[in-house]
């Protein structure tokens, strides 16, 4: 093990397992629920990118009240545990689902309680650990939680194949993985002492709110435009069902993605802490753009997964990296309250992405929906090299 990991805080490897086993539980049950509403329930493509783009937004949005609500409680785990709590409560409604109305409703509680739990715990994550492995920390939770993310999917595999194609049986193993995540977030995390008073005001009025750093709202800006080029993963699936893929092996689809994700979402966290951060984030705007240029060349199964690890590949550069600018850029007693205003935008382009992406597909087809997918990356990487050659 490398000195660096034996310095991260245990605290932190409990709160990736607890990722690990919430996030088996959802994509065990995300990575068919493509190929369950529009096989199983007629749903078209645009109701599909409705459902996804509200449930992840709404997850994103919700987070703004959550992470202000800890800076005034000083109770992170509180939440966290709140959040997790619904998750797990969400699972078996999928299981019961007849229509499409009533997945959209499980999806919503689903990611409110990723909401409530997302920013007390980038928060808890950045209160517990120094500023010298805040990268590395970051990507070792982002690394685990992705771990489940790919075992998710191997399991419903699993499970498809052995239950017959019947989903909702399948839906029903999900239950298991997301209670244990709550019994391990109750008893594996001790919340640090000194962090415990909270800080006595409303974090998000005005006075509070002008302490947020302009470089702040820089990274929250970037961030809603590199959402936008970011659409549902769920149209990934799409594609690969295009080409041909059984429905049982749908979620070989977030399989490969999260594997990717997985092995490289650690080592590029680490590098994070050594190295410009803009570089790193137009590098994996690069792979986006790739991404998207190979998923819309052809629904061929080798182009489509070509396509799909190039988008686990750019999840890794990325997404740890902006939790971690937003640490270093945000007051530590208002953090939470920072990753909140952070998931507010992204949760807004979130879903106005997944809803033009299902415009898109149901009207000209998915080789522009992934075309516009690459527009949008490439809009994000020209403010990002118009912004370096301006502090040059």
């Amino acid at each position: 093990m490398s000195s660096t990991l034996r310095q991260i805080p245990p605290a932190i490897w409990v709160l990736g397992f607890v990722s690990l086993l919430m996030d088996v539980s959802s994509e065990l049950i995300h990575s068919l629920l493509p190929a369950f509403l529009v096989g199983s329930l007629g749903a078209s493509a645009t109701v599909l990118g409705f459902i996804e783009g509200a449930a992840e937004s709404l997850a994103l949005i919700v987070k703004i009240f959550s992470g202000a609500l800890s800076d005034y409680l000083g109770r992170r785990k509180l939440l966290a545990v709140l959040g997790y709590g619904l998750g797990a409560v969400s699972k078996p409604l999928f299981a019961l689902a007849g229509s499409a109305g009533m997945v959209l409703a499980a999806r919503l509680i689903d990611r409110t309680g990723k909401g409530i739990r997302g920013a007390p715990r980038d928060a808890l994550v950045a209160d517990i650990v120094p500023p010298h492995l805040r990268g590395a920390s970051f990507g070792l939770r982002q690394a685990l939680d992705t771990v489940g993310a790919f075992l998710g999917p191997l399991l419903a595999i699993v499970l498809m194949l052995l239950l017959a194609d019947n989903f909702r049986h399948v839906f029903w193993f999900a239950v298991i993985p997301a209670f244990l995540a709550v019994a391990l977030l109750l008893f594996g995390v001790r919340e640090p002492e000194h962090l415990k008073t909270g800080n006595g005001a409303n974090p998000i009025k005005l006075a509070n709110l002008k302490r947020l750093s302009a470089e702040y709202w820089w990274v929250v800006a970037f961030g809603a435009v590199f959402t936008l080029a970011r659409f549902s993963e769920a149209f990934l699936v799409l594609r690969a069902m295009q080409g041909g893929l059984a429905i049982a092996w749908v979620p070989v689809v977030f399989v490969a993605m999260n594997a990717v994700y997985a092995l490289t979402a650690y080592p590029f966290g680490k590098l994070a802490d050594s190295m410009r951060h803009t570089t790193l984030l137009k590098y994996g705007l690069v792979l986006l753009v790739a991404a998207d240029l190979v998923l819309a060349a052809s629904d061929h199964l080798g182009f489509v997964f070509a396509g799909v690890a190039l988008w686990g590949l750019h999840l890794a550069m990325t997404q740890g990296l902006l939790a971690a600018m937003v640490a270093g850029a945000a007051p530590a007693d208002l953090r939470g309250t920072a990753y909140g205003f952070f998931n507010l935008f992204s949760g807004a382009a979130m879903l106005a992405a997944s809803v033009v992406a299902g415009e898109l597909w149901d009207r000209l087809g998915p080789t522009l929906t992934f075309y516009g997918g690459g527009v949008f990356a490439v809009l994000a990487l020209g403010i990002l090299l118009l912004r370096d050659s301006r502090t040059t």
